[in-house]
């Protein structure tokens, strides 16, 4: 099993991006959906792809996540070479499903602002959104190919959009 390779550090553009995604997740939680959000920027600085979360009847369904709505929409679009250099961007760690689609998809890095930890800490035992204890370097770390993680970073900035949203 190869160890991460997270021993890189934020670039100002990385926290650019990583804003943008807390910002996709307001505007999903604006629209009444879970405060998720990710963007897909490949490495000239375009932005492939942006999605919010989308888990709620009646227009979505759970596995619709912000990441994997995000890693979909740019691999129908670009070529492997490019999603190779891509980088997820997302607002919390993803959980094992978009690790996986970030993994098919070919994706070649993710930057994360909460993690797991932190989110279910927010989040509690809320029935819409029951967390795997499961690492996103963990799934990776699973694959013959290597995939880049950042994060989480900037976890104070990541919470603001979940405040009061998982309470009664």
């Amino acid at each position: 099993m190869r160890p991460p390779a997270d021993s890189a550090r934020p670039t100002d553009t990385d926290l650019h991006w990583l804003r943008q995604a807390f910002d996709a997740g307001q505007s999903a939680r604006d629209q009444g959906k879970h405060p998720f959000g990710a963007l897909v920027v490949a490495a000239d600085g375009t932005v492939l792809a942006r999605a919010g979360n989308n888990g709620l009847p009646p227009d979505g369904d759970p596995t619709q996540h912000a990441e994997l709505r995000a890693a979909a929409a740019a691999a129908r679009a670009h070529a492997p070479a490019v999603l190779a250099g891509a980088t997820l961007y997302t607002s919390a760690e993803p959980c094992c499903m978009c690790a996986g689609a970030v993994y098919w998809t070919g994706i070649g890095r993710v930057v994360y602002g909460l993690s797991e930890h932190a989110l279910l800490g927010l989040t509690g035992d809320h029935p819409e959104n029951p967390t795997f204890s499961l690492p996103c370097r963990e799934v990776f770390a699973r694959g013959q190919r290597r995939v880049q993680v950042l994060g989480p970073l900037l976890e104070d900035e990541a919470a603001r959009v979940h405040a009061g949203f998982w309470q009664p």
